[in-house]
């Protein structure tokens, strides 16, 4: 399975490509979108539109795992990411790609084994779990490599396949 993790953002959109086969995650490729500051916000949406499709049809991914978004100290920020994000998700839906949405919470206690680990703690354990010789940069880049490994172990998890199974049932 071939998992697309993705940081949204606004200036800056981390992307990273996993693949998982049985027990075995490997890095495939992990990178930024990015947006010129000063762009007018339709303009850097479109930007951002263009771009996933691209990446979509560049790394053929069976999945999307994305952040679920949460409001920090600065709202206006917030609402802009939120934006970005909105591109994000229409553009999965568009490509037909399953999305798959985590809190940082969820990140942390699948990649760390901790929900409430610091970021350099899981951005090491990143670095170390896909066998890495140091953490991707940009930072963003490591988030969305971090939200792919959440993504696979949440998938190998027996309570969920429990409930796949449930689903498929009903």
């Amino acid at each position: 399975m071939r998992i697309l993790g993705i940081d949204p953002g606004i200036a800056t959109i981390g992307f990273g490509l996993v693949e998982v086969e049985g027990a075995q995650t490997r890095m495939l490729q992990y990178g930024a979108i990015t947006t010129k500051a000063g762009l007018p916000l339709a303009a850097r949406l479109w930007q951002i539109g263009c771009d996933m499709d691209e990446l979509i049809a560049q790394c053929a991914p069976d999945v999307i795992s994305i952040e679920e978004l949460f409001f920090n100290n600065n709202i206006t920020t917030g609402i802009a990411v939120a934006h970005g994000r909105g591109v994000i998700l229409y553009s999965a839906e568009k490509n037909g790609v399953p999305l798959y949405e985590y809190t940082p919470s969820q990140v942390k206690q699948a990649v760390v084994g901790y929900g409430k680990a610091e970021k350099r703690q899981v951005m090491d354990m990143t670095r170390r779990l896909l066998k890495l010789k140091s953490v991707p940069k940009p930072d963003d880049a490591a988030d969305a490599l971090a939200l792919a490994l959440c993504h696979a172990r949440s998938t190998t998890s027996l309570l969920q396949r429990a409930n796949l199974e449930a689903k498929q049932t009903i």
